[in-house]
């Protein structure tokens, strides 16, 4: 008989990491990590036998002008087909609960699978994506002859001039992590992009590196620090979510070297995947037209991830579906009017 159950947490991340589309997003702890910043989670799992056979990890953020709630659903469920309606009348019910007005469900990748049937479940193409659907992941799998044989000429000749320059890399502890910040800030402002503050990545650090989902590398040279990584990992694939560099020094190539560091880290973790996580949203021909002239957004750093011999993918990105239409055509038109500032900006 199939039970929806509250899960353990150890439960919990033990059936996620089982499965074949395994995501951190979907860890137990990315829910606690967002939970500390505002957001409310809710796990639905559906057991049998006292073993979880289907799951999603929802998160609730409220809505302006306490118009309820968005329900938010990245990179899951996981359900086998039989279990598939079960799941989802859960997931509507959670929802509905805890005053959702519409939820946002991101599946992700589905290169080589069947794509979900959206119509089917009530979902619409969404105006409003959460996580970059872009992105680039590279084949780990292989040994490091053939992983830098794919990657272009300069990023492979950037790795090797990083490794030959006296450049100290290492595993950081959590005395580390403001050393990590300070970088982190300092890249935000010289790209112009958005970063948490110290305390979230601090908490990070807390809640993924000692469980053995998440792993923090630092680059320095002569006691200036250079550059550092943070990169998650869970099933076959590992994620780099968060990397920086210092001012200084750049012609060490640190930032090719630390991330080179994270990928013999997931290649040891069992990954056979590694996801560089964030591109621009277009096509290889206008990404490989447009790099060398724009540095807006995430245009700024495919021109580093490009050359690490991975495949252009894209994800496919969000959808919603709507319990409150009268809300939703309100988030619908807020959006329209935040596109029409930006335009005139």
């Amino acid at each position: 008989m199939t039970q929806t159950i509250t899960p353990t947490q150890p439960a919990w991340d033990a059936f996620v990491a089982a499965q074949p589309r395994a995501h951190a997003l979907q860890l137990w702890n990315w829910g606690e990590l967002k939970r500390a910043y505002g957001w409310g989670v809710e796990r639905v799992a559906l057991a049998r036998d006292g073993q979880i056979v289907a799951g999603a990890q929802l998160l609730f953020r409220p809505l302006p002008m306490r118009l309820g709630k968005l329900a938010y659903l990245p990179f899951g469920p996981y359900a086998a087909p039989e279990d598939e309606a079960v799941l989802w009348a859960a997931i509507d019910q959670t929802a509905k609960q805890r005053g959702a007005a519409f939820i946002k469900w991101e599946p992700g990748i589905f290169a080589a699978a069947e794509p979900p049937p959206f119509d089917r479940l009530g979902f619409r193409a969404s105006p409003q994506t959460v996580q970059p659907p872009g992105t680039i992941l590279i084949d780990i799998s292989a040994d490091d002859d053939a992983i830098l044989a794919r990657m272009n000429q300069g990023t492979r000749r950037k790795i090797r001039q990083s490794l030959k320059n006296d450049v100290h890399y290492y595993e950081a502890t959590k005395a580390d992590v403001r050393s990590f910040t300070a970088m982190m800030d300092t890249t935000g402002a010289r790209n112009a992009f958005g970063v948490h503050e110290p305390a979230y990545y601090e908490l990070a650090y807390d809640l993924f590196v000692p469980p053995g989902h998440a792993a923090l590398f630092l680059a320095d040279h002569e006691g200036d620090p250079l550059a550092g990584i943070m990169v998650f990992a869970v099933g076959a694939t590992a994620w780099y979510l968060y990397g920086a560099s210092s001012n200084v020094k750049r012609n060490l190539m640190a930032a090719y070297g630390v991330q080179w560091q994270a990928i013999q880290w997931a290649k040891a973790k069992g990954c056979t995947t590694y996801d560089l996580w964030g591109i621009p949203d277009a096509d290889e021909a206008t990404l490989e037209a447009q790099f060398e002239s724009r540095s807006d957004g995430l245009w700024g750093v495919y021109g580093f991830k490009r050359g690490w011999g991975g495949q252009i993918t894209h994800s496919l990105g969000a959808w919603d579906k709507v319990y409150n239409p009268l809300v939703y055509a309100a988030y619908r038109l807020a959006l329209k009017a935040r596109e029409r500032r930006g335009a005139a900006e």
